[in-house]
């Protein structure tokens, strides 16, 4: 609507009846409203005052209709009235111009979905943030004398609202929030400079500025000194952190979507053993860890938990409506939207190898003599999900008799990510979460024996 020619911004409810009007005038049946709207702040410091104070904020919605049987989609940012008719015009005119053979579905209402809970956080001021920065930041420098400039510190906030609207009858909304802080320490010795991070995310006044400091400087200064090792076959503790990193690369060999266009080795192996027996992989988008938990999917599918590995066994890979009716089963709530205007892919949320039992201490006893590694790098280069292959740059520690000896660099771990399922030889409890954007990926320690080593 516009008054005296100023164009009036609509809210998503408001655009909502629009369209929903628009589309009862147009015949449309079968469509689906997707939005999305977030806002950030975030504060970056160096040395001892702040380099950067950012806010974003971003919303958007996406159209999509079925005509006969093609889809459409039409997305804007505009919220108006003449831009809600423009939108649904925009998508028919798509439906009968796209050329697919992939059928398309509009999710019928009757999920029962979950009642979040501990979704937000408290909003901090932007003060707050600075204080929480500048804070870490000092406390880093404090830790230790050989803390260097370069160091840098972050504090940020950031909410968002999820919601979709269709004819079948859902009307869904999920709104999450979270703040988060990270330290990142740079260490002089010598003529060497080491680094060290950590990070925590939840609500800001939970977080133990001093502590986070404290890890973050002692995670540098375990890295002084660090050289390689000659090449040969070792006994190799994973962290947490280093095996989710892990994990998380090769998580697409779950997806169903992977699996049918012949990108994953999992393809019609639902049933099978694929694990050692005590491996449990499970995607659950309501885990307590979640950044943002989510109860339906980007097609209005409840979401739930699910364990895609138990007891070594293959029990379920990932769907959406579209590749689940190609399967012939349900879908699992998978159906991930990268951003509003995107297309409905699969991907997991909170992706984790569940838990056993035994401290990392206990797992680098039971191997005697071997490597710890504490990170990998080189991912997306060295690591391909189709074949499971991967030789990644890694580093971490020595150990013999199960006490750490000395810091190790610049060497390489090779292995298959599928055999490598099967050989693990013992899965820890001391569970570790990195994030993947807005989800997580999480694993204990793990221990696997004879892996292959390039070093010196």
């Amino acid at each position: 609507m516009t008054e005296k020619g100023v164009v009036i911004k609509m809210t998503y409810q408001e655009f909502k009846q629009a369209v929903i009007g628009i589309s009862e005038e147009l015949q449309v049946t079968d469509y689906e409203l997707y939005y999305t709207e977030s806002d950030s702040v975030s504060v970056e410091t160096y040395q001892e005052e702040v380099k950067g104070y950012n806010t974003d904020s971003s919303m958007g919605i996406c159209y999509r209709c079925i005509r006969g049987s093609k889809a459409g989609y039409a997305s804007t940012e505009n919220l108006t009235e003449e831009e809600a008719r423009s939108l649904v015009l925009r998508a028919l005119e798509n439906a009968g111009s796209i050329e697919s053979e992939e059928e398309s579905f509009i999710h019928e209402a009757g999920d029962s979905y979950a009642v979040l809970t501990g979704n937000t956080v408290r909003e901090p001021s932007g003060s707050e943030l600075t204080e929480a920065a500048l804070t870490l930041q000092k406390e880093m420098y404090a830790a230790d004398p050989r803390v260097a400039d370069g160091t840098q510190s972050y504090a940020l906030y950031g909410k968002s609202i999820f919601a979709l609207y269709n004819s079948r009858g859902l009307d869904l909304e999920d709104k999450a929030s979270y703040a988060g802080c990270a330290g990142f320490a740079l260490m002089h010795e010598g003529d060497e400079m080491y680094d060290g991070s950590e990070d925590k995310d939840g609500s800001l006044e939970d977080f133990d500025l001093k502590e986070i400091a404290g890890k973050a400087v002692e995670d540098a200064a375990s890295t002084i000194g660090a050289a390689s090792v000659p090449s040969g076959k070792y006994h190799v503790v994973f962290t947490g952190k280093a095996f989710a990193a892990l994990l998380t690369t090769f998580s697409s060999v779950f997806s169903s979507e992977a699996a049918q266009k012949g990108l994953s080795l999992l393809s019609g192996r639902e049933g099978e053993k694929i694990a050692a027996d005590f491996v449990t992989i499970t995607d659950d988008p309501l885990h307590e860890k979640s950044l943002v938990k989510r109860t339906f999917d980007g097609e209005g599918v409840a979401t739930r938990k699910k364990n895609v590995i138990e007891g070594g066994v293959l029990k379920t890979l990932l769907y959406n409506l579209t590749t689940a009716a190609k399967a012939g089963v349900k879908s699992t709530g998978n159906g991930q939207k990268a951003s509003y205007a995107s297309p409905v892919s699969v991907g997991p949320f909170t992706f984790y190898l569940q838990p056993v039992e035994g401290s990392r201490e206990e797992l680098l006893a039971a191997a005697g003599d071997g490597i710890c590694i504490k990170s990998v790098s080189g991912l997306h280069a060295g690591a391909n999900p189709v074949t499971g292959d991967f030789s990644l740059l890694a580093a971490g520690y020595c150990f013999e008799n199960g006490k750490e000896t000395r810091p190790v660099k610049s060497i390489t771990v090779s292995g298959n990510f599928y055999t490598l399922l099967k050989e693990l030889d013992r899965v820890g409890n001391d569970m570790e979460f990195i994030r993947t954007g807005v989800g997580k990926c999480g694993a204990p320690s793990v221990l696997v024996r004879d892996m292959t080593i390039a070093g010196e």
